[in-house]
């Protein structure tokens, strides 16, 4: 009796340790063998060629064993319970499933079941990312497609902050879980619908972790490390915004899964930073996904690639609306600021990264305000496109939009020329300052208009007339307000005509005496 009472209680005290949003108050997990709570039935692993990392808790010292049942069936090395904490490095498994995974010390064991070998990507950021699927355009017709995408799994970890690194998460919101219509229709619609195009691409089973959180700053998802590298050791937000104070989220949200093994990660954020640390965006979300790639490469003992693949979303239009901002070129500052001020990605200071454009995808009639378009399918189309590319080196795939690699000088006007064929949708969207100004031609200076009068397969030709004379035309800029277009009608976009060209702006370092940045380097006469 006194046996079943010790099994009953065991059990009991697994089960409820594995809910962390309980087990601070209900709970007493010390000395009980478990799992991190992002660990589950339904879970999918990081396939080979990387290794699988997993990992818990349990009473000191003990011997825990960790064996894999499956297509491929294996036994990892025991390991011994360290500071309550044991980690198993399983071997290279292939793609596929379903697998069982059995943890077990003395006459105990606690299982995984219905666990898939996949490619594993984590989804953070503010509030576009946590945009729930029931909320798209055609969210119906989207949710029905869950059923067909059984090996496609979500995870959410719970809204949590705290002032120090966390080892697991405090809370889970949603279990790992099978696609059905209630487990994704309050999922992530970016990271559900990546997953999804994903796996209709690669064949192979993919597991989406969200974590984020709306209204959020890159500050609060970035390692203390992270924000001394531009000189953010001070906050600056108000006490009363708890979950934006520096490193929060990354002590709760972020660093609890670095042990985790990932294929890569997606990012929708920065509109909240239009009002807070602007100007330093360029640095700051560099140096983010930097130590987030630098963290979980250490933490996963060298199984999540240093350079592991980094998506992001450059804003979408709706932002200066939103936050009261009668500065139409905040937004624009912040994407530019997106790209480490190169205006596309991948770029030397930020490789292996790829960039959804999304300035054509407003959504003024939204029911969830403009900041909040419904259009995520787009969104998610474009990443995937990145995915493939950067991700898994598929050839071919188109992936970047037209981008300007030279500018001329001709007949008081202006060629740019793309690094690739173009399709030109209206002449709008350029624009040109004259040297002289006041600001060197910055955010503050007067830009005059210049409209297109002419283009071809490869150039759009603008007028200078504006300026005293072609060749005294100190910037370009191109798509630099809030709201460039209506939807899907930006001036430039790719030959297929379904990726836009990303904004850019580039000054004349000659004209105005400044270390010549960019585009200007190529810049010539005719």
């Amino acid at each position: 009796m006194r046996d079943m009472h010790h099994w009953i209680s065991s059990l009991i005290s697994i089960w409820c340790c594995a809910l962390p949003e309980v087990s601070s108050s209900l709970c007493k997990c010390e000395g009980t063998l478990r799992y991190a709570s992002y660990y589950g039935d339904h879970m999918v692993l990081q396939k080979a060629p990387e290794r699988a990392v997993v990992w818990g808790f349990g009473p000191e010292g003990v011997q825990v064993n960790v064996t894999l049942l499956g297509p491929r069936p294996q036994n990892a090395p025991p390991v011994k319970v360290t500071e309550g904490k044991w980690k198993v490095t399983l071997d290279p498994v292939e793609a596929g499933g379903p697998y069982t995974v059995i943890a077990s010390m003395d006459q105990l064991s606690v299982n995984l079941t219905d666990v898939l070998f996949g490619e594993v990507w984590l989804c953070s950021g503010q509030s576009n990312m946590c945009f729930e699927t029931e909320k798209v355009f055609n969210a119906e017709a989207e949710l029905q497609l869950t059923s067909q995408y059984p090996r496609v799994r979500v995870f959410m970890a719970g809204m949590r902050q705290s002032d120090q690194e966390l080892d697991d998460l405090a809370a889970v919101q949603q279990i790992w879980s099978v696609p059905t219509i209630e487990s994704v229709k309050g999922f992530s619609a970016l990271c559900w619908m990546f997953g999804r195009l994903l796996y209709a691409d690669l064949s192979t089973p993919v597991g989406l972790v969200q974590s984020c959180w709306g209204g959020t700053v890159v500050e609060t998802w970035s390692s203390t490390r992270a924000l001394q590298q531009c000189g953010l050791e001070h906050d600056i937000v108000p006490r009363h915004k708890s979950e934006n104070r520096n490193s929060r989220l990354w002590n709760a949200m972020i660093h609890p899964f670095l042990k985790m093994t990932l294929k890569g990660a997606i990012w929708y954020q920065g509109e909240s930073n239009t009002v807070v640390n602007k100007d330093v965006y360029n640095c700051s979300f560099p140096a983010m996904i930097d130590d987030w790639r630098s963290s979980f490469h250490e933490a996963s003992g060298g199984q999540t690639a240093l350079n592991f693949p980094f998506g992001f979303v450059q804003l979408a239009p709706g932002v200066c609306q939103a936050l009261g901002l009668s500065y139409n070129n905040f937004a624009s500052t912040i994407r530019w600021h997106q790209t480490a001020d190169t205006g596309t990605a991948p770029n030397p200071r930020m490789k292996e990264t790829f960039m959804a454009v999304a300035m054509d995808l407003p959504d003024n009639s939204s029911p969830y305000h403009p900041i909040h378009p419904r259009d995520k399918l787009t969104v998610a189309n474009r990443l995937t496109l990145g995915a493939r590319a950067v991700a898994y080196g598929e050839k071919d795939v188109p992936f970047l939009g037209p981008y300007p690699q030279k500018i001329t000088f001709i007949n008081n006007s202006l060629i740019i020329t793309y690094d690739q064929t173009i399709t030109v949708r209206n002449g709008g969207g350029f624009e040109i300052c004259c040297p002289g100004v006041e600001a060197n031609c910055s955010l503050e200076s007067p830009w005059k208009p210049a409209p297109m009068v002419n283009w071809s397969s490869y150039s759009v030709q603008v007028s200078s007339a504006e300026c005293p004379s072609s060749h005294e035309v100190a910037a370009v800029r191109y798509a630099w307000m809030d709201r460039p277009c209506n939807y899907k009608a930006c001036p430039v976009y790719c030959s297929a005509g379904s990726l836009p060209a990303p904004p850019f702006t580039t000054t004349n370092s000659v004209l105005l005496g400044m270390q010549a940045p960019n585009l200007w380097d190529r810049w010539g006469e005719m």
